[in-house]
């Protein structure tokens, strides 16, 4: 495949605005390992402090997407925030990077007034490394441009600091700490987006921000809080896109149903990416909603990862069967390409997309 790159075509999507030229695909990110794999590059080695890696790591991924079939490059960075709340185990994955990690639920390292006011908060200089941004910006081939920003959005920031059970006290014991909490979580944030718009310039095509809301069968607050505490905390990240004529990204998991509206009115996203088939099927979600906000994605990670070959083929195509007419939507997975995802089943995906084209 000669690579052609056009992010208008995938920005078409994103905007919802009909049928691009051809179907564009769509990933929140691929791991690191997997893109070892698949390229040989050993991009797991290299050390994100050191310049020449900076280079040699943005270098990999640039050419991993655009051979793969993409007109973009994601590129985020986490906010430098020491947390002690974080479980560790051992990575059973068949591309496994030794351990893995996960959040305790039940801690938190902010929890009450004299924690927020002795943590160690980052200046804004101290926020992210933006050097990875400067270079990407001027690597960045013609027809292609970065997606990203901070990754992680408010509410998984403030659940990732407090854990959800102190958060969940919170709302009722101290909810002045909570407001206090979020509005310093979005000024770190849109400081930093700030900045990665203002060196990247035109490489960069959306700004778009991770925020876990839900489980399978409910948001992780009741609406009602999210409307009050978090909502217009992320409207203010959307409207740094759209004053820069930026399309913005929404990555969300979990069952959204209930605060649709809310999150295509109030907060202003642009296009909506995770999908579960156990929550809703991308088939079905995409002709409710493909009319007001542009659809990624949604090939569910359970199926990408144990169907085999001959399945995976054939549920790919039923839904780019369903979700193609109209346009509105990229090929892509449900959630992104985690190092457990077979990359044969990944590849099997992406072959049976350029079929489209």
């Amino acid at each position: 495949m000669k690579p052609s790159p056009d992010f208008e075509r995938l920005k078409k999507v994103i905007l919802h605005q009909g049928e691009p030229d051809r179907l564009p695909f769509y990933e929140h990110y691929v791991d690191d390992e997997v893109i070892e794999s698949i390229s040989g590059q050993p991009i797991t080695k290299l050390d994100l402090s050191n310049e020449s890696d900076i280079k040699r790591y943005v270098d990999i991924q640039i050419q991993f997407y655009l051979t793969q079939g993409y007109d973009y490059v994601p590129l985020e960075r986490f906010l430098e925030l020491p947390r002690n709340n974080i479980v560790k185990g051992d990575d059973t994955a068949v591309l496994s990077r030794n351990e893995r990690e996960w959040q305790d639920e039940n801690e938190g390292v902010i929890t009450t007034w004299d924690e927020f006011e002795k943590y160690p908060w980052p200046k804004d200089d101290q926020l992210i490394d933006y050097r990875i941004f400067e270079y990407a910006a001027k690597a960045m081939p013609d027809g292609m441009k970065i997606i990203g920003g901070v990754a992680g959005g408010v509410f998984e920031h403030l659940s990732w600091m407090m854990g959800l059970v102190p958060l969940s006290l919170a709302l009722y014991d101290t909810p002045d700490l909570i407001q206090a909490m979020v509005k310093k979580i979005t000024q770190m944030i849109l400081t930093v987006d700030r900045n990665v718009l203002d060196t990247c310039g035109d490489a960069f095509g959306a700004l778009r921000m991770g925020d876990d809301l839900g489980y399978k069968t409910a948001t992780m607050l009741d609406p009602k809080v999210l409307r009050q505490e978090i909502f217009p905390y992320q409207k203010q990240i959307v409207d740094l896109a759209h004053e820069r004529g930026l399309p913005f990204v929404l990555h969300s998991c979990g069952y959204l149903e209930n605060i649709m509206d809310d999150l295509i009115d109030t907060v202003g996203i642009d296009a909506k990416h995770s999908f579960e088939d156990a929550i809703i099927p991308v088939s079905e979600w995409k002709p409710k909603w493909s009319h007001r906000v542009g659809v990624l994605g949604g090939v569910d990670m359970d199926k990408l990862c144990i169907l085999g070959d001959t399945e995976l083929r054939a549920y790919t195509n039923n839904i780019m069967d369903a979700c193609i007419p109209g346009g509105n939507w990229a090929l892509g997975s449900g959630n992104s390409i985690a190092n457990y995802v077979p990359v044969s089943n990944y590849l099997a995906m992406l072959e049976e997309g350029r079929k489209r084209w």
